[in-house]
């Protein structure tokens, strides 16, 4: 019996093997809140911040499983170097930000990433951090649920597409493409071949009792 219980454990362990060697992640831009020297990731869309005068927002586009791994701005939140040739006016706030398209390793097929950029925008007060992006970093793109999918028009299409752990574009629709959605451990398919390969363990080791019995 012990024997036809490590088959089972060896099956079960092979089938985990192969559920996680195919990783995914998901190709979009991340969104970052500038915090003293470093970054924090947003807990909510840029449509609903309202960051305060002075604040540091950041973009990231990466190719990441979710929030956990996802690549911070490769530059540090600086507010007083980003806009210190935009002087403070009655009536507006202004908002540091920090557009980082990211590698070429992340870039979509057939496209190359501009280059890193800053730019100080002087909004209304009760601006949102999208509208200071769209003030200097026009053409936005969003998708029908409101992510963002494009920012100067980079890139110029797609959508929070899943990504294979090869670096390939997988099939998914940008519906089910959220970043955050991606999930670690074992998929549904996964767990259930392990469960199958459990029942036929267990029944392995029945009919050994019986033929013993």
């Amino acid at each position: 019996m012990a024997v036809a219980l490590l088959l089972v454990l060896g099956a079960a362990l092979t089938v985990l093997g192969a559920g996680t060697a195919h990783a995914v992640g998901y190709r979009y831009w991340s969104f970052w809140e500038g915090k003293g020297s470093g970054w924090a990731y947003a807990t909510q869309g840029p449509s609903l911040v309202r960051p305060d005068d002075g604040a540091v927002q950041g973009f990231r586009f990466s190719v990441s499983e979710d929030s956990q791994d996802s690549a911070k701005p490769r530059r540090t939140p600086d507010f007083a170097t980003v806009c210190a040739d935009t002087p403070a006016k009655d009536g507006t706030k202004r908002v540091a930000l920090v557009i980082d398209p990211g590698t070429a390793a992340d870039a979509p097929a057939g496209e190359t990433p501009p280059a890193l950029r800053t730019a100080c925008a002087q909004v209304a007060p009760g601006a949102s951090t999208a509208e200071a992006l769209a003030s200097v970093a026009k053409p936005l793109r969003y998708s029908s649920d409101a992510l963002l999918c494009a920012i100067s028009g980079y890139p110029a299409s797609g959508c929070g597409e899943q990504v294979s752990g090869s670096g390939h574009t997988a099939s998914a629709s940008p519906s089910s493409s959220h970043p955050g959605n991606g999930r670690s451990g074992p998929s549904t398919g996964v767990l259930v071949g392990l469960g199958a390969v459990l029942l036929l363990g267990i029944a392995a080791v029945l009919q050994a009792r019986r033929r013993r019995g």
